[in-house]
């Protein structure tokens, strides 16, 4: 499947739902929010400790690199990656809120 085939899909299955809703539809209320609610707590959990890692890493690095560029590059990557995964953590939190506010589905989150 070419690119431009795969970009239509893609924008096709996303649109959807939008459609259905257009008409004055409104979407059931699905348990599986609940779920994947569930699910997001989880990982934000876990990106908040993978990149709170990566800060004291960085921070080992910049204080044993002893002025190595490569040493003080690599920190500051990992560092840059942290905030990164903190952004993401952060973003993924409030997915769900946002998707159920956007497609008018009572959510219990």
């Amino acid at each position: 499947m070419n690119t431009k085939k795969l970009v239509a899909t893609i924008i096709a299955t996303a649109l959807t739902p939008l459609i259905g809703l257009a008409g004055g539809a409104t979407a059931p209320d699905v348990p599986i929010w609940g779920a994947l609610d569930s699910i997001i707590n989880w990982l934000f959990g876990i990106l908040i400790v993978v990149a709170i890692i990566f800060f004291i890493i960085a921070a080992f690095q910049f204080v044993t690199g002893g002025g190595d560029p490569e040493k003080v590059d690599s920190a500051r990557k990992m560092v840059l990656y942290g905030i990164i995964g903190l952004i993401v953590a952060i973003f993924a939190r409030g997915l769900i809120p946002f998707v159920c506010n956007v497609f008018g589905v009572g959510c219990a989150v």
